[in-house]
């Protein structure tokens, strides 16, 4: 087999990384709506996210989550190709969402301390957090939202199942990444719900639906339901 025969068959086998091409229309959006919604938006957050207190160790499952997402993307893309459209298409519907109400809601929070008890390297690194990310553009949490997409895909993957110890991992990690948003003043408890809601009402009309119209879901209906 020569090169071109070669890089013709390697189009074929990954040509699902046209879904990729999103990144094209996600990206310009949101930064420009983090470069215009600074100052006029509506504070997201509650008298309960006073109480929670400021912990900078959560950082490190916070930017565990970019390994996390790229991981879970890799996997499926390599390994499991519908489950890879179903992830994509679970999380890039939410995080489309996202935009349009960031958009004509311009939204915000103000629980960011001014001040920190501790001087460390984990503070050291929040500070950082806080400088290249503002505390706008904030409901539905999309760390939250993405991080949630991607436990649905390994629960929902056959051969990850074969590996309860790694489903396990993730999950755990999963939930430090959630909690970590409120811990490190990311994210208010109403952002955090938004996008648990988000998740579920997105994942009747991905997963949910997707059984529904798979020959396995209608050959087990019963006789009653197939006579309808």
């Amino acid at each position: 087999m020569d090169r071109k025969e070669r890089v013709t068959a390697l189009i074929r086998k990954y040509k699902h990384a046209w879904v990729f091409l999103y990144i094209l229309v996600y990206m310009p959006w949101f930064l420009y709506l983090e470069r215009h919604v600074t100052t006029h938006y509506y504070v997201i957050q509650t008298k309960l996210d006073e109480y929670i207190p400021f912990i900078e160790y959560f950082i490190v499952p916070y930017l565990l989550w970019f390994v996390f997402i790229a991981a879970a993307f890799l996997y499926f893309f390599f390994t499991d190709v519908p489950g890879f459209y179903r992830l994509a298409r679970f999380m890039f519907a939410g995080m489309t969402i996202f935009l349009i109400i960031s958009t004509i809601f311009p939204n915000g929070q103000d629980l960011r301390p001014v001040v920190f008890e501790r001087d460390n390297i984990f503070v050291d690194m929040v500070r950082m957090l806080y400088r290249a990310d503002t505390c706008t553009n904030v409901f539905p949490s999309l760390h939250v939202f993405n991080t949630l997409c991607v436990c649905v895909a390994i629960w929902k993957s056959e051969d990850l199942k074969k590996h309860r110890f790694l489903s396990l991992g993730a999950y755990v990690l999963a939930g430090l990444i959630i909690l970590a948003t409120v811990f490190l003043k990311q994210h208010s408890v109403i952002d955090v719900l938004g996008a648990c809601f988000m998740a579920y009402m997105l994942y009747q009309f991905v997963y949910v639906a997707d059984k529904k119209r798979s020959p396995q879901y209608a050959k087990h209906k019963s006789p009653i339901l197939q006579d309808k």
